[in-house]
């Protein structure tokens, strides 16, 4: 294929281009780092907190808000950026 036939296609392609996927990595960039600030209020280490019985209610609550958060960067990664 000729490169001449071959960039007005990718032109007009490129021009569809949307933000969505860098705000949703961004969104959930700060979400990662408010939950890591979390564990280190309740005096752990996020991360390294496996899930059972023995698990503090802080934890537990952190990472609630971590999914609350994550669900909501949905939004970001869908909504169209100029």
């Amino acid at each position: 294929m000729k490169p001449t036939k071959f960039l007005p296609v990718v032109l007009t392609i490129a021009g569809l281009a949307n933000a969505g996927p860098l705000a949703y990595g961004i969104c959930q960039t700060g979400c990662n780092a408010v939950v890591v600030a979390c564990y280190g209020a309740a005096g752990f280490t996020f991360g390294t907190v496996t899930a059972g019985a023995g698990v503090p209610a802080a934890i537990v609550a952190c990472n609630g808000g971590l999914g609350v958060c994550m669900a909501a960067c949905i939004a970001a990664g869908f909504a169209p950026t100029p």
